[in-house]
């Protein structure tokens, strides 16, 4: 991992010898590893996440199970034969980019495919295998990965998308913390309302 500018700004990293977009205040990506045939595939995550330790991410190098034969003709041993074998057009593929999205808690030996989104607020359970998309605020878990539940009611949920408060600078976040972190009440609606009046008299709202 080689980090580049500053980790309290969006910025690049180096993670497993590519270029990576990183948001702001984003930390844990230390040992996280990117598999991939195409340095092309875009990854990319937002701010504020918290990434374990294990984080696999795949970008490309899938096979084709919807062709009678998986094997990648002409990729490899092409010219070891008596006869010439051109590569085979179309695999090996990859379904799209990584985007992992603000505020998203990726726990241990997490592995993530090729195309994945993971919605804002995400919660990715410890040894989960990510084959389709996360949506906001929502828990998964397994392997395959699939919903355990969602953080909050649609509500709620609504509101904090609304809200954005990860994509104001830090001056304007700090009066958030104690609401954010549920400091001050346990009480979701209250810390809802907390937060609107808050956002209301900010210079960015």
């Amino acid at each position: 991992m080689n980090p580049i500018g500053n980790p309290l700004k969006d910025r690049s990293v180096k993670i497993s010898g590519r270029m990576v977009k990183m948001g702001a205040y984003t930390y844990g990506f230390e040992d996280t590893t990117i598999l991939a045939y195409d340095n092309s595939v875009p990854v990319e995550f937002g701010r504020y996440c918290s990434i374990a330790s294990g984080l696999k991410i795949f970008t490309g190098g899938n096979h084709r199970p919807d062709w009678i034969s998986t094997y990648p003709f002409g990729h490899l041993f092409g010219r070891r034969f008596d006869f010439d074998i051109e590569p085979v057009i179309g695999t090996p593929m990859t379904n799209g980019g990584v985007i992992i999205g603000h505020d998203v808690w990726i726990c241990r030996d997490v592995t993530i495919m090729s195309g994945i989104n993971i919605g804002d607020g995400a919660v990715v359970a410890a040894n989960s295998h990510v084959v389709k998309d996360v949506k906001p605020f929502e828990i998964v878990g397994g392997n395959p990965a699939k919903h355990i539940k969602y953080r909050f009611d649609k509500e709620t949920i609504d509101s904090l998308l609304a809200l954005k408060w990860w994509e104001k600078d830090m001056e304007d976040v700090l009066p958030l913390i104690p609401y954010l972190s549920s400091q001050s009440s346990t009480n979701i609606d209250y810390n809802l309302k907390c937060l609107d009046q808050l956002d209301g008299n900010s210079k960015l709202a």
